[in-house]
């Protein structure tokens, strides 16, 4: 029997090069015969195409063709955030150089458990994480912003220094965040979050043991510091957002964080969807108010464009980071860190984990501050204009003015019974893909635009379809 070829290696690229051919050719293919956002047919006709291209899952001989069928099944049954009229979810199309930077993740396969797994990788992460973790929390005498960072001396110690965990996304950031207010407070430290918050928070409480959480009722979307002030009771981690996932609103963030400081609260902010106004010089001021959280989500697969994960939890004082520390003589024995090796088992709850910083690094070296910024820019302008087509049509209500790039609405005289069905149509239909939120005490229906690439023509057409399917 012949050794199937290996990805790495000195003939890895050689083997390589015919497969990705075949995945790029069933790529398209699979686009080709989906031809729209999303498969047409609903659940059940989607599983009888999957369950037909994968037939036997594990044959006793195998298939060369396997590779071409199942991505270009997988493609078919697809949502493809790269359509415009697939705007449901914080799901974005990935960057062409993130993707093929995760590519070489892929082949090279580190392991970012130990050093010697991941070499270059571990300092690659380390530079990275330092650098946003400065662009979050700014030193006005160090200057801010990326491309400003120098790493310190190897052993050189600074209290007080900023950091940043890789993660896989915003529930595992919030769940370290609420990990890490255990350690510093105590076991009864209590969860307070508005009702607006990510449900991965009170899970999360749940997850660790801690107090049942107390939810303050956000009736306007956002978290009311006076509310909030009232559920203050004992060691308390308040937990604000910048970025809701329903309508992407910002909680009022400078006077939470007055508040927390008044009160010895400490504060985590959930980012992961509006971290990324950072790097918009026209949208940085909505996160006024963000360097004064101990903890803060960032989430890069969101409003970063990167493929699924790249997800971040910085701390504003590294010293909150001992509380990961773990020794296993396989990773890092006290006479190899000694010796200088570093040590990555306390920078993750996981042990085996792939390097998702290079695709991250990889975007913003590429890019730099003002081409994410101007992407940036370019899906909040998108949402302001949906907006307005919304607001200027007799036959829709506008919930309000996007905060980011998420519009609520719905047409004016449907019940909630047939907003549903409609969105329910247009995902069976395969035509359009749109999420769904609750305000007002009502059901809306959520465009949540993160490509940039969408057209006026693109916003148009969302509109018209949700007319046309919307019955009389």
């Amino acid at each position: 029997m012949n050794t199937p070829p290996l990805a790495s290696g000195p003939e890895g690229p050689s083997s390589l090069r015919p497969l990705l051919a075949t995945v790029l050719e069933a790529l398209g293919e699979g686009a080709r015969a989906r031809g729209g956002p999303l498969p047409a047919g609903g659940p059940s006709e989607v599983a009888a195409r999957v369950r037909a291209a994968l037939g036997d899952v594990l044959p006793d001989e195998g298939d060369p063709e396997a590779l071409r069928h199942l991505v270009r099944a997988l493609a078919e049954g697809a949502a493809d955030p790269a359509d415009p009229l697939c705007a449901a979810h914080l799901h974005c199309p990935p960057l062409a150089v993130a993707a093929a930077a995760d590519l070489a993740v892929s082949v090279l396969n580190p392991s970012m458990d130990s050093w010697d797994q991941a070499p270059a990788a571990s300092e690659l992460e380390a530079q990275l994480t330092r650098a946003l973790a400065n662009e979050v929390y700014p030193d006005p005498l160090r200057g801010a912003g990326l491309g400003r960072y120098a790493a310190p001396p190897r052993g050189a110690t600074s209290p007080h220094r900023p950091d940043a965990l890789v993660t896989t996304g915003g529930t595992e950031s919030n769940q370290l965040a609420l990990l890490l207010a255990r350690e510093t407070l105590g076991p009864g430290v209590r969860l307070v979050c508005g009702g607006n918050a990510h449900h991965s928070l009170p899970r999360s409480a749940w997850l660790l043991g801690l107090p049942a959480p107390v939810i303050v009722p956000t009736p306007n979307g956002t978290l009311d510091p006076a509310a909030l002030d009232k559920a203050l009771h004992g060691p308390s981690i308040i937990a604000a957002t910048a970025g809701t996932t329903d309508a992407g609103l910002i909680d009022p963030l400078p006077e939470i964080a007055a508040l927390c400081a008044h009160r010895g609260a400490r504060l985590h902010v959930d980012a992961a969807y509006g971290g990324g106004l950072l790097f918009s010089s026209r949208h940085r001021a909505k996160l006024t108010g963000l360097s004064a959280a101990d903890t803060i989500t960032l989430d890069f697969h969101k409003l970063g464009w990167q493929p699924v994960a790249a997800g971040l939890l910085a701390v504003r004082d590294d010293n909150d980071l001992a509380a990961l520390n773990q020794r296993a003589d396989y990773l890092n024995a006290d006479d190899d860190t000694e010796a200088g090796l570093p040590d990555l088992l306390g920078r993750s709850l996981r042990t085996t984990r792939r390097p998702d910083v290079l695709k991250i690094a990889v975007t913003l070296k590429t890019l730099g501050r003002t081409g994410l910024g101007a992407l940036i820019d370019q899906v909040c302008d998108q949402a302001r204009e949906f907006a307005e087509l919304v607001d200027a049509h007799p036959g829709f209500e506008l919930h309000e003015q996007p905060t980011i790039s998420t519009v609520l609405f719905r047409p004016a005289s449907a019940t909630d019974d047939a907003i549903a069905a409609v969105r329910r149509k247009l995902l069976t239909d395969g035509r359009a893909v749109f999420g769904r939120a609750r305000a007002a005490n009502r059901l809306w229906l959520k465009a949540t635009l993160l490509n940039p690439t969408t057209r006026p023509a693109d916003l148009a057409g969302l509109l018209e379809l949700v007319e046309g399917t919307t019955p009389r």
